[in-house]
């Protein structure tokens, strides 16, 4: 039950910690907003969540994946900074897929850490670029 909570508040915290510091900012086009490094990161972990989660069979494994999506519509990327992001997803993705081909223990563990990272990640955000 922990866990499912813990997945709960990083998802309920992804939205609103980027999509709002992201309004906030006024900035040139094509530059790239300020909480960049922690928004390619936020990209890694939903996709090693998104592979970890589906391996271990978990329910919610499709929906990191959802969760990207809707972070980079809210966004609004350039295309440039589109394909950074989807890159850093992917290379989260591959990453734990080359690591880990089975459910184990220490996939768990992984998928723990990663929704941890996040959940501080998005405070982190949150707090020093604005949001909820």
């Amino acid at each position: 039950m922990m866990r499912l909570a813990a997945i709960a508040h990083l998802c309920a915290a992804i939205l609103p910690a980027f999509t709002l510091s992201a309004m906030a900012q006024t900035k040139p086009p094509d530059t790239p907003p300020p909480y960049e490094p922690q928004m390619m990161r936020l990209a890694e972990i939903l996709g090693g969540l998104s592979w970890l989660r589906t391996l271990c069979g978990h329910q919610d494994g499709r929906e990191w994946q959802a969760r990207m999506k809707q972070v980079m519509d809210a966004e609004k990327p350039d295309e440039a900074r589109r394909e950074r992001l989807a890159g850093a997803f992917n290379r989260g993705f591959a990453g734990y897929q080359v690591n880990y081909r089975t459910c184990t223990q220490n996939a768990e563990l992984a998928a723990e850490r990663l929704i941890e990272e996040g959940g501080r990640l998005t405070r982190d955000v949150s707090i020093r670029f604005g949001g909820d």
